[in-house]
């Protein structure tokens, strides 16, 4: 069973330069291991999910024209997040607030190209299914 995925997750993007952290917001009332626990639905850009660093996707229309002007050599631009939809697959058997619990073994994707992962869920105590 994945561990719960808890405010200060710790996640990756295929195309991001460095890890970012999940912000889970202060209004949940379910706690794991002393933490606000998510559900599946904490995949707002900027808001749940803040920006990787910097971004290589190919699919990066920014990346593309970056790369275009340094005649070819692949040019990292800011990475802006956009998430097209929920955490999948979610916790089986728990709900919170309503939407499946988000954890360990989630993914999102980003419409330009990214599958963003948690790489560390935040806390070591409540594991669900």
């Amino acid at each position: 069973m994945p561990l719960q995925a808890v405010n200060g997750a710790t996640m990756t993007c295929i195309f991001g330069a460095m890890p970012s952290t999940l912000i889970i917001t202060p209004e949940r009332i379910m706690l794991a291991g002393g933490m606000p626990a998510g559900n599946i639905t904490d995949c707002i850009p900027m808001k749940n999910i803040p920006p990787f660093g910097m971004c290589i996707s190919p699919a990066n229309p920014a990346f593309v024209s970056a790369t275009a002007a340094a005649f070819g050599v692949p040019t990292p631009v800011p990475c802006t997040p956009v998430i097209t939809g929920t955490w999948m697959p979610g916790a089986v058997k728990m709900l919170h607030m309503g939407a499946p619990a988000l954890h360990q073994a989630c993914t999102c994707i980003c419409a330009l190209g990214g599958v963003i992962s948690i790489t560390n869920p935040g806390q070591i105590k409540l594991m669900v299914n």
